[in-house]
């Protein structure tokens, strides 16, 4: 299968959110994103920088969780890495707003 190619984000994040269409999987993306930040304030505030390891683990654990056992597709993160990781950002905030649903 051949790699979809992006030259902005604004072309790219409709694509993402096509890969986000299942409800658990951007709840799945939502609390992983929430724990990523939550990690980062206790390390940054404690100054345990040991914490700082489980960030990868949570911000990817949850949504490859969600792609893989919800939404059965795989994750943009192996073919536009730093798109994806800017679009998990976006589509979080597009919760908070209200643009995109849970």
């Amino acid at each position: 299968m051949e790699k979809k190619r992006f030259t902005r984000f604004s072309e790219f994040y409709p694509f993402y959110l096509s890969e986000h269409a299942d409800p658990i999987n951007r709840r799945l993306h939502f609390a992983g994103s929430t724990l990523v930040i939550a990690l980062l304030l206790f390390a940054l505030v404690t100054g345990q920088w040991l914490w700082l390891l489980a960030v990868p683990v949570a911000g990817y654990g949850f949504a490859w969780a969600g792609h893989f056992f919800f939404e059965k597709n795989k994750p943009a993160t192996f073919s536009h890495p730093l798109y994806s990781l800017l679009g998990d950002w976006v589509m979080y905030k597009d919760i908070l707003t209200g643009k995109v649903k849970l």
